[in-house]
């Protein structure tokens, strides 16, 4: 399947679902840098991680004493994306790698690098739509694959070595992970080993949290996950993601996504934002996202409380 039809998935927040580094800077009073005009409006799509960025992305702007209207959980990633080039939104968290999708460049392999991801969307989107991009997250949100934490395996790379000394590896995936040449058989092509039937759990839907529990509870013996890379119970669950280190994959970063007319409003946007999202590595994102759906704890308090711990207005 396409990555069209992949992300209509439940709980996906990709296409149909749901630069620079600065210095932090000194606290300024909370009006200080108020802006003139009507509110920023603020979105995000539906799933939680989105959410939790949205928040975050609004508690900081109100900090610096900018208006803003809050349309979390808004949408899929289509009604997301019509919404900003209407100019119904004025900003929200994207993921770089669905620029690919956005221009028709899925087979360009600019998007599986992450530096060269971002600088495409960036520029196509400038150039074409008037759309800002700022500063992504050094976190990676892409098609990956999790092992139990017992397996002597760190990337993709040491697959191909454990399968030939017959080390245990069966991997719960979806049919679709399975059989989709953008998923498992991408990482096969470039890594150079072959899983037999007898080594894949194929399970209905395309539900991660299924997948990770039978890997973490060993169903049929399963040891390995289809995931994505900031599932939050990929840690809760004591799993451990095999980076990509050929670039199978395309790479999802998330950043924030401006309205040309906002970015000019707010020059300093990026100043404000590009150090909350610097705080965002897979790790941490794995914990905020399980904060919220494996602890249960509300995505307000779970945002915030990041920012105050980092040293982020907010």
């Amino acid at each position: 399947m396409d990555q069209m039809t992949r992300t209509a998935l439940p709980g996906r927040r990709r296409l149909l679902a749901s630069g620079l580094a600065l210095p932090a800077l000194a606290l300024a009073p909370r009006r200080a840098a108020a802006q003139p005009g009507p509110p920023l409006t603020v979105a995000s799509k539906l799933d939680t991680e989105g959410a939790l960025l949205g928040q975050m992305m609004a508690a900081t702007l109100e900090a610096r004493g900018v208006p803003v209207r809050a349309r979390l959980q808004l949408g899929p990633t289509r009604i997301l994306r019509q919404a900003i080039l209407a100019g119904e939104v004025d900003l929200y968290p994207e993921y770089t790698g669905n620029g690919a999708f956005f221009f028709q460049q899925e087979d360009d392999p600019a998007w599986k690098r992450a530096d060269t991801a971002f600088e495409r969307v960036r520029t196509l989107d400038a150039e074409r739509n008037g759309i800002a991009w700022l500063r992504p997250a050094p976190a990676n949100n892409s098609w990956a694959i999790a092992v139990r934490g017992n397996l002597p395996l760190r990337t993709l790379e040491d697959l191909p070595g454990h399968l030939a000394a017959g080390g245990a590896f069966k991997l719960a995936a979806s049919a679709e992970f399975v059989e989709s040449p953008a998923a498992l058989p991408a990482f096969q092509r470039a890594y150079g080993f072959t899983l037999s039937p007898q080594q894949l759990l194929v399970l209905p839907g395309g539900d991660t949290a299924v997948t990770m529990r039978a890997a973490a509870e060993g169903l049929s013996g399963v040891n390995a996950a289809m995931v994505y890379g900031t599932d939050g119970a990929i840690s809760a669950l004591s799993l451990r993601v095999l980076e990509d280190t050929r670039g199978a994959q395309i790479v999802y970063q998330p950043a924030p996504c401006a309205r040309g007319e906002a970015a000019r409003r707010l020059p300093r946007l990026e100043e404000w934002l590009g150090p909350v999202f610097a705080t965002l590595t897979l790790e941490r994102l794995q914990a905020l996202n399980a904060a919220v759906v494996v602890e249960g704890r509300p995505l307000r308090d779970v945002a915030r409380e990041h920012l105050r711990g980092t040293g982020q207005p907010g």
